[in-house]
């Protein structure tokens, strides 16, 4: 009997060479009233993330380093939406949601990027605001544009070794079936469910980058923060306190919605289930 298309053979052995996304509903009824629905979502998003990208570039009352920040966290806002929506999207409109083994890895690779210099990125952020706001002076002379850059460059750089480390041992593990992934998108902890090889080293390098990356980066946020409200309660004017909170508004935003998501997704039933 001939291997389906989804695997091929190899010698004696036969590896996947395709996955399957169950994504967030088999009913197809249902698909077709949630494709508008995370339509409207997705687009919100990309022209939301590119009118303050925009505005940001045109205005020069903007141009500063917090506002520089929050531009490039758009941009990686932008990139990860695009990496996960759009497959997410044709996939409601398919009868067999599959995706080849390279396309899964690349997906996974570019998310995986995304998010974890977004979690550098509010690091930064908490620490630019605690500047700001602990010593106004010298904010001027400490945040200048060639840091700020530096810190980007470092961002990026970061977060593509980082996802390179952990998506490369993930995908040079062997793979025999089944390939159901249970989610809308390549989630690592259900493709190394899926190995038939010892997924030990692969599990270790995600469960230290998981640590030191992203309960590491939240510590330092809530550290930050701990530093700034101490500097507030010495200002003595309230309205001066309450123009120092605002500047955190929208920092404190986005560190809510992007932890907040990354613990949905990645708390998420399915996922803790491939744990087990």
């Amino acid at each position: 009997m001939a291997p389906s298309r989804s695997m091929e053979v190899s010698g004696n052995h036969t590896s996947v060479a395709m996955f399957v996304l169950l994504g967030l509903s088999d009913e197809k009824e249902l698909q077709l009233i949630l494709f508008p629905v995370f339509l409207v979502i997705y687009l919100v998003t990309l022209i939301w993330n590119m009118g303050l990208i925009i505005l940001i570039g045109i205005d020069s009352h903007l141009n500063t380093p917090m506002y520089f920040f929050l531009s490039f966290l758009s941009f990686t806002d932008i990139c990860y939406s695009s990496t996960i929506s759009s497959r997410m999207l044709s996939d409601f409109l398919k009868d067999k949601k599959t995706i080849s083994f390279l396309a899964c890895a690349t997906q996974y690779f570019l998310g995986a990027w995304m998010s974890l210099a977004e979690c550098c990125l509010l690091v930064i952020m908490a620490c630019d605001r605690y500047v700001a706001i602990g010593s106004p002076l010298q904010y001027s002379a400490i945040m200048v544009p060639s840091i700020c850059w530096k810190m980007v460059a470092g961002v990026c750089g970061g977060g593509f070794l980082s996802s390179l480390v952990h998506t490369v041992p993930c995908f040079n593990l062997y793979y025999c079936g089944p390939n159901i992934i249970q989610h809308f998108f390549c989630n690592t902890l259900q493709i190394i469910s899926l190995s038939c090889s010892n997924p030990f080293i692969s599990q270790m390098i995600l469960f230290l980058e998981a640590i030191f990356v992203g309960l590491g980066s939240l510590l330092v946020i809530l550290l930050s923060y701990g530093f700034i409200v101490a500097s507030i309660l010495k200002i003595s004017s309230t309205k001066c306190c309450a123009k120092a909170f605002n500047t955190c508004a929208s920092h404190l935003a986005a560190v809510a919605l992007f932890y907040g998501t990354a613990l949905s997704v990645y708390m998420h039933p399915s996922s803790s289930h491939s744990m087990k």
